[in-house]
């Protein structure tokens, strides 16, 4: 098979994304993290939307190893190479891709199957990347608090942040996913973004939707150059430079909401720095 050209490094693997949608929005948890109570974000205060999978975690092994078992099951056998340009797509697209001419039916049965074996096949190979958990504890240093919002099934979000260690950092009701590109951004606005972190152009075009400012890590299948032309505000090389740059955001977002005739928890995204 000839896969697509990748914009990043050859031999990584895809993104686990699903395009089912999103059965409503989630009921906030009655505590936050490690127990704190559930009060919202200070007026002005930075709440910070992420993406998953290759964002927060480096899942590219796991996701490999399960898509290899599920095509294989059809006779399709692919690499790490060929599932590497799919990274960040909805989870038909990228079955569909790597077994062309398959029927839309059969498509359906093979992302269904993957749901099925990802928790035993790719979950246990998922590893948070450097600087995510502090990534994910920053907001809460100014104030606000972190979301993710995610285009791998639901239920796997929440198993992937149990198995990097990263599920404190966030309330249950502030995890969603089965939500790709454009369809993040209704989520990640009722959630209050004023930002959203992700490393697929998908993830830019959600944060324009949501109005907060896109901030593109370059940890995914897209370099720099790519998702500067996507409209990335800003782009950092990995997560262990946001803290720093959330610095800066949320100083802005202070001094919005500190002007007079502000309206009071509606201070919108300020100007990327």
């Amino acid at each position: 098979m000839t896969p697509p050209a990748a914009t990043g490094p050859a031999a990584r693997p895809a993104g686990d994304a699903a395009t089912a949608p999103a059965t409503g929005p989630a009921t906030a948890s009655a505590t936050g993290p490690a127990g704190a109570p559930a009060t919202g974000p200070a007026p002005g205060a930075p709440v910070v939307g992420f993406d998953l999978d290759m964002t927060l975690v480096d899942s590219s092994e796991g996701i490999t190893a399960t898509l290899r078992a599920v095509l294989a099951e059809v006779g399709v056998h692919v690499t790490a190479e060929d599932t590497w340009p799919y990274a960040g797509m909805p989870l038909e697209l990228i079955v569909a891709g790597l077994a062309p001419g398959t029927p839309p039916e059969q498509v359906a049965a093979l992302a269904a199957r993957y749901k099925e074996l990802y928790p035993s096949l790719g979950v246990p190979g998922v590893r948070a990347y450097p600087g995510a958990a502090a990534a994910l504890a920053a907001p809460a240093a100014h104030g606000g608090r972190s979301v993710v919002v995610s285009a791998k099934h639901t239920p796997n979000v929440h198993r992937v942040l149990a198995a990097a260690g990263l599920a404190g950092a966030v309330r249950p009701g502030d995890v969603a996913g089965d939500l790709f590109a454009e369809r993040k951004g209704p989520r990640l606005a009722a959630l209050g973004a004023t930002a959203y972190v992700g490393d697929h152009p998908g993830d830019v075009r959600a944060a324009r939707v949501a109005g907060a400012v896109a901030v593109a890590v370059t940890t995914g299948a897209h370099g720099a150059d790519a998702l500067r032309e996507a409209g990335a505000d800003v782009v950092l090389d990995d997560l262990g430079a946001f803290p720093a740059w959330l610095a800066g955001h949320a100083a802005d977002l202070a001094a919005a909401a500190a002007r007079p005739g502000a309206p009071a928890g509606e201070v919108g995204a300020p100007a990327p720095r």
